[in-house]
């Protein structure tokens, strides 16, 4: 039996890294406006820094998965964030919006060994009575990362430029190699085995064959296309209503970021209080109050105020559905987690387009409601069919 001590300190050593991972993900978000101007852009492309991001994010996962589950999980995610600093100071260097977008891709590569990685690391040391309660603290990291992604990058702007928050980001991700490079030898080694493409493959297509797994994936394409489509157009949105712009849009991702928080806080008591079928419900009500917000709020602290809800309505569903996606392949964990982050990222990969082709042509209210109401009718479907009965059917 694997005690509580461990358990922490594997969350400790892998907190800085999965805390980088998050950071990058979002850091171009409340960047939009700056970066359009500095680079002669147009605003609605810059956005699309967020897929560049994404893409490669999930493409990279088929890979990286099963590489991690011959190789060792954690070798793995320290060979990505070292790629990650690098890369990171090369952003840095961008004299064009066409060079920014490669660099951005080839940081998503990096990051896609990271938090992935982490989860399924985790899941193989964590008992099962408490692995969410684990993942949810990792996730903490994951969440207090994307705060700083946003907040950070929209609040230190103007201080330091949009450059300047590339180093800075760097920085960060050079802590979290030396923690994993240097901390990682006091951890028992991982078993290395030959990694067999072959099987890889063979092991995609049983986790497809399996109705469970289908439903958790499609699920998270939804929810990731449904909630981080709408980040990148925050500062373009605030500033069309003239209640704000770069910082506020930064404060309204940092809510999310600290709606998350409250989540992982909150989890164990609410999981012991509700059970999983009905917090993701509450989710998914929390999801529509926080869209319902952002179309109509008329100053920025209720823009605000909306994020936060939305990060706990959003963290309720998710952290529900990557515990169930740890369980569908107990022999595979990197492999089945690697397959969840792919179409998480697929669907956040999409997301921006959708939703600016939507605030295009429908209007800013309609499209924020409509997403609100897609993640409420998500959460009932995931809820009515019950994620115990679907574990049982997998």
């Amino acid at each position: 039996m694997t005690s509580d001590s461990t358990v922490r300190r594997l969350i400790a050593l892998l907190a800085l890294a999965v805390f980088s991972g998050a950071l990058v993900t979002r850091l171009t978000d409340p960047l939009v406006a700056v970066l359009a101007r500095d680079l002669g852009a147009d605003a609605a492309r810059v956005a699309l820094l967020g897929s560049a991001f994404a893409l490669p994010f999930a493409l990279i996962q088929p890979i990286l998965g099963p590489v991690g589950d011959a190789l060792g999980k954690r070798r793995v995610m320290t060979v990505a964030i070292g790629l990650l600093t690098l890369l990171l100071v090369a952003c840095s260097t961008a004299r064009d919006l066409d060079t920014l977008m490669v660099l951005r891709g080839l940081t998503g590569l990096a990051a896609g060994g990271l938090m992935p990685l982490a989860i399924a690391l985790l899941a193989d040391t964590a008992p099962p009575e408490g692995r969410q309660v684990a993942l949810s603290r990792l996730v903490a990291f994951a969440i207090a990362g994307q705060i700083a992604g946003g907040s950070f990058a929209g609040l230190l702007e103007p201080a330091i430029g949009w450059r300047g928050v590339m180093l800075a980001a760097s920085a960060v991700a050079a802590l979290g190699f030396a923690s994993l490079l240097l901390g990682g030898r006091r951890l028992t080694p991982e078993p290395r085995r030959r990694f067999d493409p072959a099987g890889a493959v063979a092991g995609y297509l049983h986790l497809y064959r399996l109705h469970a797994a289908r439903v958790l994936y499609i699920s998270v394409a939804i929810e990731g296309a449904l909630v981080f489509g709408s980040f990148p157009y925050f500062s373009i949105e605030l500033q069309n209503r003239g209640i704000g712009a770069t910082a506020e849009a930064g404060l309204a991702v940092a809510g999310f970021g600290i709606g998350g928080l409250i989540y992982a806080a909150l989890a164990q008591r609410v999981l012991r209080w509700m059970g999983q079928d009905r917090m993701v419900l509450l989710g998914g009500l929390l999801c529509l109050t926080a869209y319902t917000g952002f179309a109509f709020a008329p100053v920025s602290e209720i823009f605000i105020g909306s994020g936060l809800v939305l990060g706990l309505g959003m963290f309720m569903i998710h952290n529900s559905i990557q515990t169930r996606v740890t369980e569908v392949a107990p022999h595979a964990r990197g492999t089945a987690v690697a397959l969840h982050a792919f179409h998480f990222y697929l669907g956040q990969t999409a997301g921006p387009a959708v939703f600016g082709y939507m605030l295009r042509y429908a209007g800013a209210e309609p499209t924020f409601v409509c997403a609100g109401l897609c993640l409420l009718a998500l959460a009932c479907v995931l809820g009515r069919r019950g994620f115990d009965r679907m574990a049982a059917a997998g």
